[in-house]
């Protein structure tokens, strides 16, 4: 389940609100990605499907979670005891 997110344009798709500042052409695939997010119940549920490619992130991203909106975009996230929280859309290049 999505405790919080770290930005609002996130919290906007996933409310089914369009944002202004991300581009549309993700925003469908983003709040289907987000809604996967929402039902997991534990971490291993967002291997499925496939090219969700999740991953664990290191550096200055240490501690948080990432799966994939496409080539270029990400839905970047800690997990805690079967929960999602600081969930931001990011471009992740």
């Amino acid at each position: 389940m999505i405790k919080d997110f770290a930005c609002k344009e996130t919290e906007k798709i996933f409310s089914r609100r369009i944002s202004l500042r991300l581009p549309r052409d993700i925003q469908k695939i983003a709040r289907r990605k987000l809604e996967i997010v929402e039902a997991a119940e534990l971490l291993v549920d967002l291997r499925i499907p496939p090219n969700n490619h999740l991953e664990k992130l290191s550096k200055d991203r240490k501690g948080q979670y990432s799966i994939r909106i496409n080539d270029q975009w990400r839905i970047c996230f800690e997990w805690r005891k079967g929960d999602a929280y600081n969930v931001e859309i990011i471009d992740y290049h």
